[in-house]
């Protein structure tokens, strides 16, 4: 369906009460899934509504799913999971979720506000507490599956909140997925190596690390931990190049953090921190080194403020609207520091059912990946046909995960996932973005060799359809 047929359909409901006790009053955000609405229940509690879209609703096992994995946020039992408070039917059938509704503003946005990069004191505060939060997920057999700056929140307080759980997957206790309907795939740019390859057995809390690393990455540098031109590309690099290490992309950084976040983007599982809570204490230990004092959500509350309001990536550019974050929704989105790539296609969801007859962008990315294994392989022949050594041809996974990323979104995975408190500030149009900032607040520098900057990346679209 048109985007335009879906926001106009979209912004029809403003004003509809849903079951006499959900009064729609604004639009926060339009995907490739659902809508998300700022609301007031009846009782005058402000609220986020996340609504299936109606098409999808239609479908027993897409509501289903729907429903259920808006309690996985609910099941980690962390102040810093955003909360699900009720499930409901609309009187059109569309199935819907009420969550709370948060002020503040995704990393994504903070970052961007900063000039494309944050301080460090302000990475490691915001690293300390998603990890607490992934500690609180691991426990209960929860990989969240697609953490990244986009679905990172800050509110005003300082406190961090993880959105989407909706891609996450439970796990059993002896670690069997609790359900095999499909393959969330995530974003690649924030992929570990096995997630890419589609090797949902080796998925595993040590997967969202890697996730934790390529995002303190994104937050230091302005760029992702593998560039590329599409986010097929993207996934061959996350399955098959060891990522660089950070003082590739930041020789200021010291050799404290270098080694924090090399150890999470370790390529192999068993080689990197071995838990959020082992990874959060280092990260504790460093703050303290370097900065004299753990982190705290009072290091985060001025850089959530100085930004003034703004409304998030994912909802609609419109100046009038307080400062509220709007919850996921959908897959399909791209956000603000990831490489320029065709558009819907950072989020990757396969699944083994169709929610969008898109067959012929499906059969795009299918020639591209063929062409892609195929390619390299006519490049291999032709070198060694000169008296040289091929090289080694792509593991077959690779390509299947490529194709599995071709399937239509299912899940919600793209960014943010919900507000909070009930009140909202007073709307400002967001500060024009300034240049990149020379230098961020001075950092102990290590003692490592400088090395040479990566390019910067070319900059992508700022509105994020999830």
């Amino acid at each position: 369906m048109p985007d335009a047929v879906v926001e106009e359909r979209a912004r029809a409901r403003i004003g509809q009460t849903l079951n006499g006790k959900y009064r729609l009053d604004r639009l926060l955000g339009i995907g490739g899934m659902a809508t998300v609405y700022a609301a007031t229940h009846r009782n005058t509690k402000r609220v986020a509504v996340k609504m299936l879209h109606p098409e999808l609703s239609m479908h027993a096992g897409l509501r289903t799913r729907f429903m259920r994995e808006g309690y996985v946020a609910n099941t980690v039992d962390h102040p810093g999971a955003v909360a699900v408070l009720d499930d409901d039917v609309a009187e059109d059938g569309s199935a819907f979720l009420v969550m709370e509704l948060l002020d503040g503003a995704t990393l994504d946005e903070l970052c961007e506000r900063q000039g494309g990069r944050l301080q460090l004191k302000h990475v490691l505060a915001m690293a300390e507490q998603l990890l607490d939060v992934l500690a609180a997920a691991d426990a209960k057999h929860i990989v969240h599956r697609d953490i990244k700056p986009s679905n990172l929140m800050v509110t005003r307080a300082g406190q961090v909140k993880v959105l989407d759980f909706g891609v996450a997957r439970l796990r059993e206790a002896d670690g069997a997925q609790a359900t095999h309907s499909g393959m969330a795939l995530g974003t690649p740019a924030f992929m570990a190596p096995e997630q890419a390859l589609g090797r949902s057995e080796e998925i595993s809390g040590r997967t969202d690390l890697w996730a934790v690393g390529a995002t303190m990455v994104s937050l230091l540098t302005g760029r992702a931990v593998h560039e590329a031109s599409s986010a097929q590309e993207q996934m061959v690099f996350a399955a098959t190049r060891p990522a660089p290490s950070l003082a590739t992309f930041d020789v200021d950084a010291p050799a404290e953090v270098v080694a924090l976040v090399d150890r999470a983007l370790a390529f192999e599982p068993g080689s990197r921190w071995q838990s959020a809570a082992e990874m959060r204490d280092a990260v504790r230990e460093a703050a303290r080194t370097l900065f004299g004092e753990a982190p705290s959500p009072a290091t985060l509350a001025p850089l959530a403020e100085q930004g003034g309001a703004a409304v998030t990536a994912d909802s609609p550019s419109d100046p009038l609207a307080p400062t509220v974050a709007a919850p996921s929704v959908g897959s399909g989105a791209r956000t603000p520091r990831q490489p320029v790539i065709s558009p819907g296609a950072t989020s990757l969801v396969g699944t083994t059912m169709q929610a969008s007859p898109s067959h012929t962008g499906r059969a795009r990315v299918l020639v591209g990946a063929a062409v892609l294994v195929l390619g390299g392989a006519a490049i291999g022949a032709w070198v060694a046909t000169r008296g040289h050594a091929p090289a080694p041809p792509l593991p077959p996974a690779v390509a299947t995960s490529v194709v599995a990323a071709t399937t239509p979104p299912l899940a919600p995975s793209a960014p943010t996932s919900v507000p909070a408190p009930d009140s909202s500030s007073a709307a400002a149009e967001p500060p024009a973005p300034s240049a990149r900032p020379s230098a961020s607040a001075p950092r102990p520098r290590s003692s490592k060799p400088a090395a040479t900057p990566a390019p910067t990346r070319p900059a992508s679209d700022r509105f994020d359809r999830q």
